[in-house]
């Protein structure tokens, strides 16, 4: 029996590496050069490993949506649909701001792919943002067949939740605060249905720290 040759390299370890630079850099940012250099990697292991650049995005999305955005997972799991939406909001400032990992989203970046090559980028990406609303339109089904958002228009609100969330994928970008940004997610949350609420109003209820 034949024993193949162990890998020289680990494979999380060059996924990582992929992912935060696709999401530095956006899919026609990077090219297969920078992946070689940035994982060390010569283009024939990496396709032999990984497939074409295309293949290796999509699995940079995928780590990306394990990891850096779990928050959407955990927020979808809130108790009530006010917290779901608190913690989207929050938890996405949070993840477009992590030190040490580029600013803004993957979704976002990637989605300026431009190239002829990148219509399967474009569908992938689409297809994640789609998903990603229609999930939390469902939790909010959810949440209004107990008795919550009486009357709500619950895709208008996932729609509107998500919006402000790419937002701050921009905002990131663009410079702003870790601190601004929480503000703004704040700010956001004083146009939620009030008549989700017992008597409390919104703005009452919101802070950076519960």
């Amino acid at each position: 029996m034949t024993v193949g040759r162990p890998r020289e390299f680990d494979p999380d370890t060059v996924l990582e590496t992929v992912m935060e630079l696709f999401w530095e850099h956006g899919y026609d940012g990077v090219s297969i050069s920078d992946l070689t250099d940035a994982t060390g990697i010569n283009r024939r292991s990496l396709y032999a490993a990984f497939g074409s650049k295309t293949e290796l995005f999509h699995r940079a999305v995928q780590r990306y949506m394990a990891g850096p955005a779990g928050y959407i997972a955990d927020a979808l799991r809130q108790p009530t649909a006010w917290d779901v939406a608190k913690a989207m909001v929050h938890g996405a400032v949070d993840a477009n701001t992590t030190p040490e990992r580029p600013r803004g989203c993957l979704l976002v970046q990637g989605a300026l792919a431009a190239g002829d090559d990148a219509d399967a980028v474009r569908v992938e990406l689409q297809r994640q943002r789609r998903e990603g609303v229609e999930a939390l339109g469902h939790r909010f089904d959810e949440a209004q067949a107990v008795g919550e958002l009486p009357g709500a228009d619950t895709l208008v609100l996932a729609r509107w939740i998500n919006a402000v969330c790419q937002g701050f994928a921009v905002q990131a970008r663009s410079g702003a605060t870790r601190e601004e940004l929480h503000r703004v997610a704040d700010q956001a949350l004083t146009g939620w249905p009030k008549y989700a609420f017992d008597t409390e109003p919104p703005c009452s209820r919101i802070s950076v720290t519960d």
